[in-house]
């Protein structure tokens, strides 16, 4: 790494420091798995000063979860086996970036946002054509709203929710807000738990994708085809 940023440098000798012989016992004996509950409580500490507008807490809360990927990175650079450091990490998503912006580093054109996003997705989708499922990788332990949100995202192409689903139509995201709360608050009162019931939803529809890519495929529902 070049000094054009002392600060990170500092603070990646001071993460290397704190971690090795004569540091911290604390940071020294840490893991990826007990960094988890860390990581997350700093990332909804930073989307909370996104959305105050608060620009001394972003600065500290982005600060914090920096920290938090250097420190995952100090430990899989001390792990046998295949090692890799905050270096390898940079290179890795700079290469997808680029890979991803053709429009700007390989003289691709993209006249529009629209362009932009679809070419993403196309290389995308070719990036990950190893998957088996539209589904696959969206995380076990996302939110119940964000876990919806991402799945039917993913299955826009292989089933057509909104054909059986009437909506209202929202002018702003506050009197969506004010809709999801009041839903959230009849769901109380009729002794439902609103997260309970928007997961079930949700794995009715994962289901509903599976079974469209197992006909799709030639195979039966449930069948790997292993």
């Amino acid at each position: 790494m070049t000094d054009d940023h002392p600060a990170l440098r500092a603070l990646i000798d001071t993460m290397a420091t704190l971690r090795g012989e004569g540091g911290c016992p604390w940071d020294a004996e840490q893991t990826h798995e007990s960094l988890v509950p860390y990581l997350l409580e700093e990332v909804f500490e930073l989307v909370e000063a996104i959305e105050t507008g608060n620009r001394a807490d972003l600065r500290e809360e982005l600060g914090d979860v920096l920290y938090q990927l250097l420190f995952h990175a100090d430990i899989a650079a001390s792990e046998p086996g295949r090692p890799f450091d905050i270096d390898d990490v940079a290179a890795g998503v700079d290469h997808k970036m680029r890979h991803r912006h053709p429009h700007v580093f390989a003289g691709g054109d993209a006249s529009s946002v629209e362009d932009v996003i679809a070419r993403w997705e196309e290389i995308k989708t070719e990036e990950k054509k190893h998957r088996s499922s539209v589904l696959e990788g969206i995380p076990e332990r996302l939110s119940a709203l964000a876990r919806a949100s991402s799945t039917l995202k993913r299955s826009a192409g292989v089933v057509d929710f909104s054909s059986s689903h009437e909506t209202p139509v929202f002018s702003s995201e506050a009197e969506l807000g004010d809709y999801l709360l009041a839903l959230v608050h009849t769901a109380r009162h009729a002794g439902l738990d609103p997260e309970t019931a928007l997961r079930g939803a949700t794995r009715r529809l994962e289901e509903a994708v599976n079974h469209a890519e197992a006909a799709g495929s030639g195979l039966a529902p449930g069948d790997t085809g292993a």
